[in-house]
């Protein structure tokens, strides 16, 4: 084998879309996934099909919101359920509680994160701020990795409920005043990449006009109304060594498709 793929999907709802995903992962010869909004618990994930087809299965979630999970064929170690110093979220009279949106583990030597990162509401919400907090959070654990050990492969690959750039929305009127745009969310972004972790997907997708979430709503998806949300960010030692990437999206098309289509890259092995 001379690469590695490597995937991320929001797959909303892993129970309801399990057949899409599975078929995919057969036909795109996929080696490991990340998935997001899982929405399921533990006990509830459907493990059994992506077994029959070869894969490991790690995954978090406590309910029907969130949860992330990890498949991989060539092998799954040192799993890790969210990343240290990750932020809590709760109302000031309850028990916060760390969300499963962030789930780690090494798969053929590269180091994987599956990340669902909070939406943010809008800009005037408590989970606005919970959002900066979070990215913060990651961004500052991120970069002690890559303190650690500057020759680690990293990829922190996920839904990150922000759009970097204006072209990474259908319309930044539509979207004036709104979260995944606003400066705050960019900067965060631009922090995380700026501690050398890299977009190495864009460089094989240039926009404008490319997108991985449609809403469901509005004809959002044939009008072609759309947002570059879903990234896979690469530490040096990865960055270098991918060979392409792709947004899959014919997976938003046909029966019951998630709102987000998947987003590949190969990494070349060392």
């Amino acid at each position: 084998m001379t690469a590695l793929r490597l995937a991320t999907w929001n797959v909303n709802s892993i129970r309801t879309r399990v057949d899409r995903v599975t078929d995919w992962l057969a036909r795109a010869e996929v080696d490991v996934l990340a998935m997001q909004e899982t929405k399921c618990t533990d006990a509830q994930f459907p493990t059994l099909p992506f077994h029959q087809l070869g894969y490991e299965v790690a995954h978090v979630g406590a309910n029907q919101w969130n949860g992330v999970a990890i498949a991989s064929r060539v092998g799954l170690d040192d799993v890790e359920i969210g990343f240290p110093g990750q932020p809590a979220w709760g109302k000031a009279d309850a028990d916060p509680a760390v969300e499963a949106r962030a789930l780690g583990a090494t798969c053929g030597g590269v180091r994987v994160w599956s990340l669902y990162v909070p939406n943010g509401r809008t800009l005037a919400d408590p989970h606005y701020a919970y959002k900066l907090d979070w990215l913060a959070a990651l961004r500052d654990t991120a970069a002690g990795w890559l303190r650690d050990d500057p020759s680690a492969p990293i990829a922190l690959a996920g839904d990150w409920n922000i759009a970097p750039q204006d072209d990474d929305v259908w319309s930044m009127e539509f979207f004036e005043g709104a979260t995944h745009v606003s400066e705050p969310e960019r900067k965060a972004f631009q922090a995380i990449t700026d501690a050398q972790f890299l977009d190495v997907v864009r460089p094989f997708t240039p926009g404008p006009g490319v997108y991985t979430y449609w809403d469901y709503t509005q004809l959002r998806f044939p009008k072609k109304q759309g947002m570059r949300i879903d990234f896979i960010l690469g530490s040096p030692a990865l960055a270098t060594r991918v060979t392409h990437a792709e947004i899959v999206r014919e997976e938003r098309k046909g029966k019951s498709p998630s709102d987000h289509a998947p987003v590949l890259v190969d990494i070349r092995r060392d």
